[in-house]
This record gives C-alpha cells, sequence and structure tokens, in this order.
C-alpha cells in the first residue's frame, strides 16, 4: 500500500543514525518482540498480514510511535479482529474471559529450532517464469490500497532481470487472507541514474526483488 512505511528513495527525513545501540532499548520491547512471534507461530495469521496492520497505523502515530511500539500496536489490532482478545480485556490489561483456542502453540523448549528453520516461502507453480536474465523491464505503476512488496521509487522504471528466484508467496493476495497465490520473483537491478537523475554515479545501482504481476516488458 502507499503509506508512510514506504520510505526508500525519499528525501527530506535527515540522515540515518548508524551508531550501534543494540536491539532493544527497554525490557518491554524484547516481551513485545517474544509476544508477536509466539502468537505468528499459532498460525492465526500469516507474515504478510502482520505487516500489513503495522502499515495501516496511522502516519502521525506511525511516525512518533517508534520501531516495537508500532509492533504492539499492530498486534493489539489483529487480536481484536481475530476475537483472542476483548476492547474490555486490552483496557484493562489482563484476561477477563476464557483463552479462545488457537491452531497451534509454540512451547519454550521449541523456540529455538522453530527460529532456525524458518519459514520458506519457495513454492512449485506450473507455470513458466515470464521473464529471462538479461530482460528489459519497466515496473508497473502500481498504487495499491493494500498490502504490496513494490516500493515506490522503482515504479514506473525501467531495469533489467538480474536474476530468477524461483515461485514465492504472492504478499499482496497473502495479506488478504486470499492465499498464497505463488508468483514468479525477479531481482530487477536499476541503475541509480534511472531512479534518480543524472546527479548521480554512473557506476551505481540498486537491486531490487520484484514479482512477476509487479513487472512488465520493455519495449
Amino acid at each position: 500500500m502507499n503509506g508512510v512505511h514506504d520510505m526508500g528513495g525519499l528525501e527530506c527525513f535527515g540522515s540515518i543514525d548508524t551508531t550501534p545501540d543494540g536491539l532493544f532499548h527497554a525490557d518491554w520491547e524484547k516481551q513485545v518482540l517474544a509476544l508477536s512471534l509466539a502468537i505468528g507461530a499459532t498460525g492465526t495469521w500469516n507474515l504478510d498480514q502482520s505487516r500489513f496492520a503495522r502499515e495501516s497505523l496511522e502516519p502521525s502515530e506511525y511516525l512518533s510511535i517508534g520501531y516495537y511500539r508500532i509492533w504492539l500496536n499492530a498486534l493489539e489490532s489483529l487480536l481484536l479482529e481475530h476475537d483472542l482478545i476483548t476492547a474490555a480485556e486490552l483496557a484493562k490489561g489482563k484476561s477477563l474471559e476464557h483463552a479462545k483456542p488457537v491452531k497451534r502453540v509454540l512451547l519454550a523448549p521449541d523456540v529455538a529450532q522453530a527460529l532456525s528453520r524458518g519459514g520458506p516461502t519457495n513454492r512449485d507453480v506450473k507455470t513458466r517464469a515470464l521473464y529471462q536474465i538479461g530482460d528489459k523491464v519497466r515496473v508497473r505503476n502500481i498504487h495499491a490500497s493494500t498490502h504490496t512488496r513494490l516500493p515506490a521509487y522503482v515504479r514506473n522504471h525501467t531495469g533489467v532481470i538480474h536474476c530468477i528466484h524461483g515461485a514465492h508467496v504472492y504478499p499482496d493476495s497473502n495479506a488478504l487472507g486470499q492465499g498464497e497465490n505463488p508468483q514468479w520473483l525477479y531481482n530487477v537491478k536499476f541503475s541509480a541514474r534511472e531512479l534518480w537523475g543524472e546527479r548521480r554515479d554512473e557506476c551505481d545501482v540498486v537491486h531490487v526483488d520484484c514479482w512477476e504481476p509487479y513487472l512488465e516488458i520493455q519495449r
């Protein structure tokens, strides 16, 4: 979706602070991450739905509350949406009813193995890849009102297929609960000048992974 979260390639947000300061700044942030992973493991929603929930926060909220507060607010909205908590429980900060059943539970002894295994998104499909390495493609000028992994700064720009990753879960449909709908995934190479004009170094390039529906052949 178009939103404040899509900051790639934009100016006027100031320089990036690259000072190493650790992954967490407070103990509650660790708890938010643990809660998010634990409830995600139940299969109540998928990764793309959780990303969509974070993107859907109001812009002023998204920019002002910090990384893990964004995660927490999105988690609260998902829990309410799926009836795993009530508004009264959220207000009170404790359970007021019996816990709702979930598909599965990630137990503490199984966490390390589950995290190391990850969640592969590659899938087998019967269709052939529409594009081949070296093909010149243009990114469609898509302005989705829902979740997409297509960054705005490459839309309507031309690049070259650099490699083919195979077919993977298509996030745009998966985020809406419409199924995985696997699509071919390509790495597309863009010149920095194509994206940001002649003032960029002619040797600079940017690589972006793009699903097949994002692309069209450049003739």
